[in-house]
């Protein structure tokens, strides 16, 4: 297994805009990427993620275009994007840049907010989805692990987290913009996941007077509502309550739309045109982009986020630099692991194919010498201290620092190619 087999193919926020990502959210049936990544000829192992913000298959594989395009197809195949258009919506990364982009996004300084900390938590459920259902080998497994730890460790030696906003928060901060002081304002929150209350805490903090908790199942919207001395309601009392708050934050897991641009021109005549701060932090968006349209009524989607508040940029930036090193550091450490798996099968075959010559030849000469046990043995093990000596140049030259990964590659081509260790194991198949 060479680093090269490492591949993560995705789309972001980065290349991507939301009205293509939305498209791409596996939600109705959370068990078909891992059926259909299946089925895909050369798709050793892999890890399945998709959150707001990406979609993304880390995988191994020896078939790689083959396999790429297949991906790629799966990636795309309930959208309206075209086969010839979907390049210029995805990103491809292989071997070392692979390890340090999946280095980054545990890290979340591939994040639309450099720091957030809801990333590593996806990461790790999509990593657990992934290995429970056999998906995942000893590359990958180690791959993910590494991930982590590197992740905790930037968290540890930096202060990229103590700086970063979530999503959640850039919402908040984004309504404070609008309407300067949020003491007394109203809000109500519709989907009661992690969204949902990451957005209610912060919003809370900010002096709002009251949260209204609106979700299909009543049960979560009150265990929700309770934590912030609340009000929950169930879904179909949406349009009644947004006649009487200020800011919606909208974060359920729908497949479409929940509310139109039809559903609210009457609220805003019932509003007296009050004006009303819509926020849609869902994939795909809940809310219907016409709203915009409506006199008083300011919609913001999640790619809207990513314009706005730059709170401690100076300092996240600075945290990000040194995060980025240690990333660096370890995709290097990484590499050599993958290096020394490489090596080790190489200098195994070496010593194998030295010693198989030594026996059959030692047999060979000794079957006509009259030669006691003892005199046996001491040729033997001089044989034995021949292979060593011969051997040990070579196996220092595939061993030995300070050469570029393509370089070590080389050598170790060289080294099967001089020796014939590939040919010999044509031979045993």
């Amino acid at each position: 297994m060479s680093v090269d087999s490492i591949l993560v193919l995705g789309v972001n926020h980065k290349t991507a805009p939301v009205a293509v990502r939305e498209q791409l959210a596996f939600t109705s049936d959370p068990e078909r990427p891992f059926r259909k990544l299946k089925e895909i000829p050369g798709c050793s192992e892999f890890c399945f993620l998709s959150t707001c913000n990406r979609v993304e298959v880390i995988f191994t594989s020896p078939h790689q275009q083959e396999t790429i395009r297949a991906i790629k197809r799966f990636l795309f195949a309930t959208s309206n994007v075209k086969e010839e258009e979907i390049d210029n919506f995805i990103y491809l990364h292989r071997g070392a840049d692979a390890v340090n982009h999946l280095y980054r996004v545990a890290s979340s300084l591939d994040s639309m907010v450099v720091g957030e900390p809801q990333i590593l938590g996806q990461l790790k459920d999509a990593y657990r989805n992934s290995a429970e259902r056999q998906c995942t080998g000893v590359i990958l497994n180690r791959l993910l692990h590494k991930a982590f730890s590197v992740a905790k460790k930037i968290r540890t030696e930096t202060n990229i987290g103590s700086s970063a906003v979530s999503i959640s928060y850039a919402a908040v901060e984004l309504a404070r913009k609008i309407f300067g002081n949020l003491a007394g304002k109203k809000v109500l929150l519709v989907g009661a996941g992690e969204m949902a209350e990451l957005a209610a805490e912060h919003l809370i903090n900010q002096g709002i007077s009251e949260v209204i908790v609106a979700n299909r199942t009543l049960e979560r919207a009150v265990n929700l509502a309770k934590r912030f001395n609340g009000k929950a309601v169930g879904l179909n009392e949406l349009h009644a309550q947004m006649e009487f708050v200020d800011i919606m934050v909208s974060s359920t897991g729908a497949s479409g739309l929940i509310l139109l641009q039809e559903d609210v021109k009457p609220i805003m005549k019932l509003r007296k045109n009050r004006p009303l701060f819509l926020i849609d932090i869902a994939v795909p968006r809940d809310l219907d982009p016409k709203l915009n349209d409506l006199d008083n009524v300011y919609l913001y989607d999640v790619d809207d986020l990513s314009q706005v508040v730059e709170v401690n940029k100076a300092e996240r930036e600075q945290e990000a630099v040194r995060a980025e090193r240690i990333v660096t550091e370890e995709t290097l450490k990484f590499l050599q692991w993958i290096e020394e798996m490489q090596l080790a099968p190489t200098i195994s075959a070496l010593r194998h194919k030295a010693d198989t010559i030594v026996k059959a030849e030692l047999a060979r000469t000794l079957s006509h010498c009259d030669l006691s046990a003892k005199e046996i043995k001491s040729i033997e093990k001089m044989t034995g201290a021949i292979i060593n000596k011969l051997l040990h140049d070579p196996i220092h030259f595939l061993k030995e620092e300070g050469h570029a990964q393509e370089d070590k590659r080389l050598k170790l081509d060289f080294m099967r190619k001089i020796f014939g260790l590939d040919l010999e194991a044509g031979k045993e198949e």
